[in-house]
């Protein structure tokens, strides 16, 4: 998928318990301890480092592991609330510290540090991140689960992480950096985790405000209509379905991201057609004009053009996508609309209102599907 601003790593509603669970190990110690054993790291060297959004981590700390992988960092005066990294050999992983922990003991395994796969106890903002980046890694927890967590996370500091590592630089999630920065400034005014993230916060915006200024549809824009044929040869058009709020779909039997993200399409279809929502979906199957020029003979080329209509069919009933607006021109890169809308990746989403107004773009996951629904059902 092409310009994609990875979102890579993005809680069940049953999981958010856990966010506020289990200050376990906490003992009646001066300052900060942390204790380790981890199987396979005898005789390394174990480094802490502080983590500062936007910023290269500080080394803090290092300390020889013994011949039984055990390791003791030792703060009589306490470790201050904050990011922090552990590395051992080449594994690395993050904790949140909210600054009252006493002793944090941690029990793991060399290879699988870095899946954070691993208990640690004392640390009830650790706890809850690092049972989300077990669930991430181990596929338990699915990405669409973090808006979820980052909205109820009972540690701002553990919220602005995930955040950061899973949301990273995705206009779309500018609001919920904000909130969670509104958060931090709060329980951690002047801190340079607050600073940095609230100039990073500032960045995305700057950089949102440049794309969207070089884009050819803009919210608050009427939508353009498209009038294309379905697989059956019936016609579809856009304008036809004024009144309702459409998701207007460009993806291709092709494309890996498309298909993973129909599943979250069908979901939020399936809860609101009865509301007054519906799918407008343009396939970018087929054949581009230079696809066409590597073929002997028209036979050739409308044999392929069949193929690639078939795939199309059959890619809509595979996944599942039970709406009946299923169009294409098969001009592949070359579809009318979606050079009408300037697309030149997929998937790509836009939403359109009642009114037959662009209310959002480039939406994806169900979750955020939904969340921008409501704001125009």
């Amino acid at each position: 998928m092409k310009n994609q601003i990875s979102i890579l790593l993005l809680v069940l509603t049953a999981f958010m318990g856990m966010q506020c669970a289990n200050s376990e190990g906490a003992a009646s110690v001066k300052g900060t301890v942390i204790k380790g054993t981890v199987q396979g790291a005898a005789n390394l060297q174990v480094y802490l480092d502080q983590v500062i959004i936007n910023k290269a981590n500080q080394v803090l700390n290092k300390v020889d592991a013994d011949a039984n992988g055990s390791f003791e960092f030792n703060y009589p005066e306490g470790l201050e609330a904050g990011v922090y990294r552990m590395r051992i050999g080449a594994q690395k992983f993050v904790i949140i510290l909210d600054g009252t922990e006493g002793l944090l003991q941690l029990t793991g395994d060399l290879n699988t540090l870095s899946q954070y796969n691993f208990t640690l106890t004392g640390s009830k903002a650790s706890y809850s991140y690092v049972e989300l980046m077990k669930g991430l890694y181990n596929r338990t927890i699915l990405p669409d689960n973090i808006q979820g967590y980052v909205d109820t996370c009972s540690s701002s500091l553990g919220a602005m992480m995930v955040a950061f590592q899973t949301m990273g630089q995705n206009p779309q999630f500018i609001g919920t950096h904000k909130n969670i920065h509104s958060r931090l400034t709060k329980d951690y005014p002047g801190s340079e985790n607050t600073l940095n993230y609230g100039i990073f916060i500032s960045q995305l915006e700057t950089y949102f405000a440049q794309q969207q200024a070089g884009q050819r549809i803009q919210v608050g824009m009427p939508a353009p209509d498209i009038n294309l044929p379905s697989p059956d040869g019936k016609k579809y058009a856009l304008s036809d379905l004024k009144g309702k709020v459409v998701l207007l779909d460009f993806w291709a039997s092709w494309c890996g991201p498309c298909r993973r993200e129909n599943p979250n399409v069908v979901k939020v279809y399936n809860q609101y057609k009865d509301k007054g929502f519906t799918v407008f979906s343009v396939s970018l199957d087929g054949l581009a004009s230079s696809d066409m020029a590597k073929f002997p003979s028209q036979e050739a080329i409308d044999a392929q053009m069949k193929s690639q209509k078939q795939r199309w069919v059959e890619a809509i009933q595979k996944d599942g996508l039970p709406w009946p607006y299923h169009v294409s021109d098969l001009k592949k890169w070359e579809c009318a609309p979606a050079q009408l809308y300037g697309v030149n990746s997929i998937p790509r989403t836009f939403l359109i209102d009642r009114e037959g107004k662009i209310a959002a773009v480039n939406l994806r996951g169900a979750a955020e599907i939904e969340q921008e629904i409501l704001k125009v059902l």
